[in-house]
């Protein structure tokens, strides 16, 4: 777990880190990787190496963390023999585990020594020896010696679930996280907005989240994405920022801090504000090393230009005194998250309803599938050509209508079906 911004300084711990060739030293007495030591400091084994060698030193929560665990290192020979003797080496995680319940020494009878300790060559008193036969009368040993009651088994420590989880790393985090995203968007309503959306998303990434060596760093990677966003600037609510601090020392330090780019500001806030070294600075920005430290400097420049106060102090002091700033500046909004429980229910719920808008989609998408596909003809059918008027043809005539001299021989004919000459010139008579 890497520190807050409103962590005190590193520098005033009673511990003192060693050389760089001690902590190597310490660290293959103890037979440990450098995989178990960047575990048991939540640092990567490139970190540690970096460490040991001299080219880099822990900074803010991560020194104090690497010197207690130095210093854990140190006192083991001392408490259990020499360095390197076997039983000797335990994970970090071992070293860090709290030790067993003393063994209770056997109550001792009235004819029995009354020390603590008896000699190895001999056996107990107050239990029979495992060699000897034992008679079914009691002796007087077994008569005087009160009864025994069984060990009671030690208390079972309930595990937490994964909600009681959630809700430590959100109490944990959530406050810092918040002003971090203030300082680095100048507004209130996106940096809670930025940390619920953040949280939201580890809700739902739990089983990743849980696992992860640093679970506060993948939060806060996800809220400084969300909070750097350029896509903020075309909502109407995020267009304006929230009244400047009262103090005149805070509001030159939020305007010039708001002033540098968003890497630059990013990198400063973890580097100076957090208290990252530089390689896990580089790895949070995504970015190499050289690339960080160039981002730091210019922002050093950029900020002295604008702080009177850190213009007047040395290159190397600077960090210190940004990270003195950081923490005593005052927003003069009310900063303060909403509930765990809250935050945690309106992820459920809006992962509920974006469920069901998807299945209900679905199942649009399936009905109208099915309705095509039983509607839909089977064979092609070629599409019927438009009419055509054509020119030069003489309309289509029916027969002319019947006079009623015409009806007379047509009633006739049929009246008369009879063959002869009288058919071939009908008269009508």
């Amino acid at each position: 777990m890497t520190r807050s911004v409103e962590t005190t300084s590193s520098e005033d711990s009673e511990l003192s880190l060693p050389a760089p060739k001690e902590r190597r030293r310490l660290r293959e007495a103890a037979e440990l990787t450098h995989d178990e030591v960047a575990a048991a400091v939540g640092v990567t084994a490139a970190t540690v190496r970096s460490w040991e060698s001299g080219r880099t030193d822990p900074r803010g929560r991560k020194r104090e963390l690497y010197t207690q665990f130095l210093a854990r290192l140190s006192a083991r020979p001392q408490d259990g023999g020499p360095a390197g003797a076997p039983g000797e080496a335990k994970t970090a995680r071992a070293a860090e585990e709290p030790a067993a319940d003393p063994p209770v020494p056997d109550r001792p009878t009235p004819d029995g020594p009354t020390s603590d300790t008896q000699a190895p060559d001999r056996p107990a008193l107050d239990r029979p020896a495992l060699d000897r036969p034992t008679s079914d009368a009691p002796t007087s040993d077994a008569r005087n010696e009160p009864e025994r009651l069984p060990a009671e088994p030690p208390a079972r420590v309930p595990v937490p679930g994964p909600a009681e989880a959630f809700d430590g790393l959100y109490a944990l985090a959530a406050r810092d996280l918040t002003r971090q995203a203030y300082l680095l968007t100048g507004r209130r309503a996106l940096a809670l907005e930025a940390v619920e959306k953040a949280f939201v998303q580890a809700w739902d990434r739990w089983p990743e989240v849980a696992t992860d060596p640093d679970p506060v760093g993948w939060v806060r990677a996800i809220a400084y994405e969300y909070a750097l966003s350029p896509w903020h600037r075309f909502r109407r609510a995020h267009r304006h920022l929230d009244k400047p601090p009262a103090e005149p020392a805070d509001r030159i330090l939020l305007d010039a801090l708001l002033s540098l780019s968003p890497a630059n500001r990013r990198t400063v806030l973890l580097y100076d504000g957090v208290g990252l070294d530089l390689p896990d600075t580089a790895a949070e920005t995504e970015a190499t090393t050289p690339t960080a430290g160039h981002r730091l400097v210019h922002a050093h420049a950029d900020l002295a230009d604008r702080i009177p106060e850190l213009a007047d102090v040395p290159l190397e002091k600077q960090s210190a005194l940004l990270r003195d700033l950081f923490t005593a500046l005052r927003p003069p909004v009310d900063l303060e998250p909403r509930p765990a429980a809250v935050v945690r229910g309106g992820g459920e719920r809006r992962t509920r309803l974006w469920t069901r808008a998807t299945l209900s989609l679905t199942a649009m998408i399936a009905v109208s599938t099915s309705y095509t596909l039983m509607t839909a003809p089977t064979r092609y059918e070629p599409p019927l050509a438009p009419g055509e008027s054509v020119s030069g043809v003489p309309p289509l005539a029916g027969p002319q209508q019947l006079t009623e001299r015409g009806k007379q021989l047509h009633d006739k004919l049929r009246a008369d079906p009879q063959a002869g000459p009288a058919r071939i010139a009908p008269r009508i008579e």
